[in-house]
């Protein structure tokens, strides 16, 4: 086995100048003094052992932060696109008067630049029965041409079809309500609401049947168990609506722009009304999100963080181990600053390595979480408990860059005080009891 005596033929032979303090740091024969201590040896594998685990450690510790934030992204962004996508981006209801006068309204708004589309609704709750059960429902009366550009629902059709939709005699059903009820396209579905026609003895209550002329399936279990899409004009007969609607949903090209164009939408509606955002609505469940998604990341931070105090553990064992080799190096003229970068390129090396190996890991888990699921777990996620029939995932590049940075700063940060007690090391006291 080559001992110190052979470490210091071997740096003499490779850093001529070393004596006379030539070297320039982090230079060839410093690489090579650091490469040499993690390689494991008969005397010295317990270190190697615990920088092999320290490096297994920071990988598993980059690995989840990767992929757990990137699945936090892929949920914040399919609940985004599931509920705002069918919900609409700005929501326009009337002040001073009804809103009689939607489609002109709505052609106004849809001219204002950045707006996709803007969709006059009527909306109201009503109760859905068939001979096998019943269920209360959200039904929404649009235009046939205005359900069309809804995407996740024209788009995302289980059975049947939208064409003819307007004749007013049919509806769209999510495919959970259908489940539950018991239909299909084709079948018939009963509608009652408590807001009928106005007689001399008070409102008296409304019932209808309607054909199931399409099923829809979203992929969110409250979505698909509760919308019922009718024709806009049997929705104002069958909610007893004077040729009004609720409301406007504007759809916008990008669902972040709604600050900037609210000036412009206010000003193309030539009329008094409120505008309230997805943001508002929304607040509370998408900042729950935000505040779980930032905890998680500091949460499995902390995993890194102890895999660096191993690293510390480990560089202390090795300057330990190391002593006699650091003494001859020191008599040899080597600086403090060179024995310092010694083990600060061991600490570094390790970080490195641990994050870009956790980097890879996360990004194959990640970009192949779906058929993992599948394969590992296929009856696990349940979607009426969890919203989402899968497990979403969306890297975002600046994030990843991020964790895989901090981690090797860590590492870093870690090497600093076994190096600084390296470079103190005195050459006498090593030699004599190394």
């Amino acid at each position: 086995m080559e001992g110190a005596a052979g470490l210091a033929g071997r740096v003499k032979r490779f850093a001529g100048g070393l004596g006379k303090g030539a070297t320039l740091p982090f230079c060839g024969f410093e690489w090579m003094i650091a490469l040499r201590y993690l390689r494991a040896r008969r005397r010295g594998g317990g270190v190697s052992v615990v920088a092999l685990f320290s490096v297994i450690g920071i990988a598993l510790g980059v690995a989840n932060l990767i992929i757990v934030l990137s699945v936090m992204n892929g949920f914040r962004s399919e609940l985004l696109s599931k509920i705002v996508g069918l919900n609409g981006h700005v929501f326009v209801t009337p002040i001073d008067r009804a809103l009689t006068d939607y489609a002109d309204l709505a052609d106004r708004l849809e001219k204002v630049a950045g707006v996709r589309s803007a969709i006059p609704l009527v909306e109201g709750q009503a109760f859905a029965s068939s001979p096998y059960g019943g269920s209360g429902v959200l039904v929404r009366g649009v235009r046939a041409e205005d359900l069309d550009k809804i995407a996740t629902v024209s788009k995302n059709l289980k059975s049947g079809t939208l064409h003819g939709f307007d004749d007013g005699t049919g509806v769209a059903i999510g495919a959970r309500l259908a489940d539950s009820l018991g239909l299909q396209s084709g079948d018939q579905i009963t509608l009652s609401t408590p807001k009928g026609a106005t007689t001399p003895f008070g409102t008296a209550p409304r019932q209808k049947t309607y054909t199931v002329k399409a099923v829809f399936e979203i992929g969110m279990t409250e979505f698909d168990q509760t919308f019922v899409f009718m024709p806009l004009t049997e929705s104002q007969a069958f909610f007893n609506r004077e040729g009004d609607v609720s409301h406007i949903e504007i759809y916008l090209d990008n669902a972040d722009s709604v600050a900037e164009l609210r000036s412009d939408l206010e000003m193309a509606a030539e009329r008094p009304v409120l505008l309230t955002d997805w943001r508002q609505r929304n607040r509370t469940f998408f900042g729950a999100l935000e505040v779980e998604r930032n905890v998680m990341f500091l949460i499995l931070n902390l995993i890194v963080i102890v895999a660096t105090l191993n690293i510390i553990s480990g560089l202390i064992l090795l300057v330990k181990d190391k002593s006699s080799d650091i003494a001859i190096l020191r008599t040899m003229g080597a600086t403090p600053g060179t024995i310092m970068r010694v083990f600060l390129l061991n600490g570094a090396l390790i970080g490195i390595v641990g994050s870009l190996a956790g980097l890879v890991l996360g990004v194959v888990f990640t970009l192949n979480i779906k058929p993992i699921q599948r394969t590992l777990f296929p009856g696990a996620w349940d979607p009426t408990v969890r919203f989402l029939a899968e497990i979403p995932a969306e890297m975002n590049t600046g994030e990843v860059t991020t964790i895989v940075l901090t981690s090797i700063a860590l590492a870093l940060v870690a090497t600093l005080y076994p190096s600084w007690r390296a470079a103190r090391t005195d050459p006498v006291q090593a030699l004599r009891y190394g």
